[in-house]
């Protein structure tokens, strides 16, 4: 995979699609090996994408949730790379979907790729990293305009 990342002939990889609870947002995420835009090269990027679900009509937009990623390191070190971001309220990315996807939206520079493609690298084993995906619910982010 990384070699088809660095080459260009696969882009991103996009998890299957899940929900962030039983009637929540549908999401998806996008993982880009050799970096997108200005981590091209030097960091992964991790994107997050808000998909059109079944439980749009219930649910709360623009979403405005803290959303947390972490690539696990594979040893008993434990070393795990944690990034967070609050969504922006102004952009399209966290308004209701009206289309099948809206756009991706995350961190740029998540992880060096000089960590994640070290020898014996604690994040990739067999070819394989594992990434998690969390949402705060507990601390919505607003921004308000009155003073």
């Amino acid at each position: 995979m990384m070699i088809d990342a660095r080459t260009e002939k696969q882009m991103f990889i996009c998890s299957p699609s899940f929900y962030s609870s039983v009637t929540g947002y549908k999401m998806c995420l996008r993982l880009y090996l050799n970096g997108d835009k200005d981590a091209h090269g030097t960091h992964i990027s991790l994107f997050i994408v808000l998909m059109r679900g079944p439980y749009d009509a219930i649910l709360e937009f623009p979403f405005l949730y803290k959303i947390i990623f972490c690539l696990y390191d594979q040893t008993k070190r434990q070393d795990h790379i944690i990034d967070s971001f609050l969504p922006d309220e102004t952009s399209n990315s966290f308004h209701r979907p009206t289309s099948e996807m809206n756009v991706a939206s995350g961190i740029s520079r998540f992880a060096s790729l000089k960590v994640v493609n070290e020898e014996d690298s604690r994040y990739t084993r067999e070819d394989t990293m594992y990434i998690k995906a969390a949402i705060d619910f507990l601390h919505m982010h607003r921004i308000s305009i009155h003073p």
